[in-house]
Parts: structure tokens; sequence; C-alpha cells
């Protein structure tokens, strides 16, 4: 008995000097890098995930060629995105233009222990009836349909992050830290390539329920301001919100306490590379889709 109990805490003492040890060469390799080639790598590991870093800012943002573009959309990704510690405010506006039902949605909030933001380019083949809204699959856009979106993310008054690119899924997320979707604020602008698709877009976006001294038009440039979520969720759903947020919270201490021998973005990211590979996987999954509805849903798939 004494000799199992001393094989245990013998082991555990030689796991503690082993992991210190390796936590303190993870932190000399790291410190030895030079800014050029730290976020070199980092955009080498994130790619495959369908996202870059932005070195200057502290923040990762989607690639026009990320593997999320096979899956499409539908209503289900978003309804099932709590459960998956993703919780967030979102406003999809449904237009209809040149024989298909476009959707352009935005989306702001806690994507795990990221707080970040979201401008999605969709449509469908045809036009859809609304009633078949929450049932259609939406491809995303082509790259000759692709616009030119901009946004900033400001929480609390306090600017968090801005981006700007043509694209069909425009997104920026800030790692480590922790929003509640209310507490967010985004401002958007999109430009259109004719009058035509701007005017059934501002109608759209009227009908999603922006009020009308939130928006403005400057020549093909439409911007406005998202701030609260309009919709009703159940009673489940908002068990899965609750329940998801305070989940990303604690996970997000345990993200900033971990990687504390650094501050830089960049760093703590590399950091949680090289000490807890699977954390870092975790970190780079912000799609709102698992594999069930991908198959069902996605044409891609």
């Amino acid at each position: 008995m004494y000799f199992l109990l001393f094989a245990l805490l013998l082991a555990a003492l030689l796991g503690c000097i082993f992991f210190q040890c390796r936590r303190k060469k993870i932190i000399c390799k790291i410190t030895s890098m030079d800014d050029c080639t730290k976020c070199s790598l980092l955009n080498e590991l994130v790619y495959p995930f369908g996202y870059d870093f932005h070195c200057d800012c502290g923040f990762f943002s989607s690639t026009v060629d990320a593997p999320q573009r096979q899956a499409g959309y539908t209503w289900l990704y978003d309804y099932m995105a709590p459960r998956f510690q993703m919780v967030f405010d979102s406003l999809p506006v449904y237009f209809d233009y040149r024989g298909r039902t476009w959707l352009i949605e935005f989306w702001k909030g806690q994507y795990g222990i990221n707080t970040g933001a979201e401008i999605g380019i969709y449509h469908a083949d045809t036009i859809i009836p609304e009633s078949d809204y929450k049932t259609a699959w939406f491809s995303c856009a082509e790259e000759h349909e692709m616009l030119d979106c901009s946004f900033r993310l400001c929480k609390c008054e306090n600017e968090c992050i801005c981006n700007s690119d043509r694209h069909w899924w425009l997104t920026a997320f800030l790692v480590g830290c922790f929003s509640r979707p209310s507490a967010l604020t985004m401002e958007s602008c999109i430009s259109f390539p004719n009058r035509e698709m701007l005017s059934a877009f501002v109608d759209g976006l009227k009908r999603a329920g922006c009020p009308e001294g939130c928006l403005s038009v400057r020549g093909l440039c439409v911007c406005f301001v998202f701030h609260r979520d309009s919709a009703k969720y159940n009673l489940i759903t908002r068990f899965w919100r609750r329940f998801s947020q305070w989940k990303n919270k604690f996970f997000c201490k345990l993200y900033l306490w971990v990687t504390r021998p650094f501050l830089c973005t960049e760093d703590r990211v590399l950091y949680l590379y090289y000490y807890l590979p699977f954390a870092f996987r975790k970190l780079l999954r912000l799609h709102r889709f698992n594999k069930r509805c991908h198959r069902r849903y996605g044409k891609g798939a």
C-alpha cells in the first residue's frame, strides 16, 4: 500500500518536473522568434482551418478560399450554434434580386473564447417564399458575386475590431476576450454593384427590423448599426445560450491563465499550440455547423 502511494507521488513529482521543463523550453523558443517569424508561422498553422492572422491588429479572420465555403448556409446552423459554445446576435437580411433570393446575414457575439463578428453573403438558386426561409439551403457567393464589406465591432463604446475586404464571409475574431452579445455594437457597410441590388437590400433590411434612422445610403454603399437582436428564443435555446456563455467565460479565463507568460495574442496562441495542441485546434473551430448538419443540408458535403 505504502509502496503504491510512494510510486504515485513519485510519478506526480516527475510529471510536474517534466511539464515545468517543457514549459520553460517553449517559452524560450517563442521569445527567441522575431515578430515576422511568429506571424508567418501562425498563418501557416491556421490557414488549413480557413483563417489568417492579422499581425498588426491581433485578430483572426476567414480566408476567401476557406473550406467552410462548401457548407453554404441554412438556418439550422444558427439554431444549433449555442450547443457548440457560439452565442451571438444575428440579423438575417433576405431579399429577391434577379431571379434569386439572396441572404446577407450579420452576426456578433461570443465564439468559444473569441469575441467576434461576421458578414455572410449567400443566395439560393431561385426565388424562395418567406415561409421556406428556415428550411432552404443557400450557397455562398461566387468570386464574381462577392461584395466590398466592412465593419467595426465596438464593446461598451470602445473600438474592439475593424475589418474590411471584398469577400463572401468577412469575419474577425479576437482571442481571449469575453463579451455578452448585447454589449456589442456592429457598424457595417456594404457596397453594391448597382442601384437595383442596393434598393432590394435596403427593403430587406427594413423588413428585418432595422430602424430607418440607423441606416444611411451614400451612392451604392449602405451603412447601418446593428445593436440588439430582436429574436425571441424558446426555453431550451435560452438554457443553451446561458450554459454556453458560462463555459465560454470559464474557458476564456483558463486560456488567459494558461498563456499568462505572454501578453501578445500571437505569443499566447503559439504557446497554446506547442503546450496544448488539442486546445489550439479547438480554438479554431469557429464554424456554426457540425458534420451531421453539413451532410443533411450542405451540397458540398
